[in-house]
């Protein structure tokens, strides 16, 4: 039998030997914020780090570091220069929030977001629809109880996140069209299955 084991980010910096920096509440996630947004430490701006370990060797801490700058001298500071730059986007940003701004983001949230999400079933039904020129029909709580989502054309379809397919493994049998979809930053994104197609 096996054991699972974790060691922490803390732990593996005490065995290193290595300090962890202090940052007052918020700097560090803002930090992390920025440099997500300004893509800093990406491979393009301070090297391709799995790479340049593998080219280092081995050393100690000191080492590396010395290393580290003399093969990338102007990584760090073009790293900062980008997240310090975004920072200051975020502080002009700041200053014109407002509390109705704040209201109207939790609003489309909490609001619109949600309904758009508990329709996930219904719009993907409607654009099948929509493509095939013809009409769909949601479905009764009897046929929801079979896994059923809807109809196209009286043929039964069941809509699902693409997920199910490996938390379930559709061992759940369902007599249908089973259409999976993503959830994307752009919107849904699903395949129509060629028995669907005109």
């Amino acid at each position: 039998m096996s054991k699972k084991i974790l060691i922490t980010t803390e732990e593996i910096r005490n065995l290193l030997n290595l300090s962890s920096p202090e940052f007052d509440k918020y700097v560090s996630s803002l930090i992390n914020l920025a440099n997500r947004f300004s893509q800093a430490t990406r491979p393009n701006v301070v090297g391709q780090m799995s790479l340049l370990i593998k080219e280092f060797g081995k050393g100690t801490f000191s080492d590396w570091e010395k290393w580290y700058e003399t093969k990338m001298p102007d990584a760090i500071k073009n790293a900062t220069d980008k997240i310090f730059d975004k920072l200051n986007d975020f502080k002009v940003a700041l200053d014109k929030i407002d509390y109705q701004i704040v209201e109207n983001w939790v609003r489309d949230l909490v609001i619109s977001k949600s309904y758009i999400g508990l329709r996930f079933q219904e719009i993907i039904l409607m654009k099948i629809a929509e493509l095939r020129n013809s009409h769909f029909t949601l479905a009764q709580p009897e046929e929801e109880a079979r896994g059923i989502d809807g109809f196209i054309d009286n043929i039964p379809i069941s809509i699902k996140p693409a997920s199910y397919k490996v938390e379930n493994n559709l061992v759940e049998n369902i007599d249908a069209i089973i259409i999976f979809y993503n959830k994307t930053q752009k919107g849904i994104e699903f395949e129509i299955p060629d028995k669907l197609l005109l």
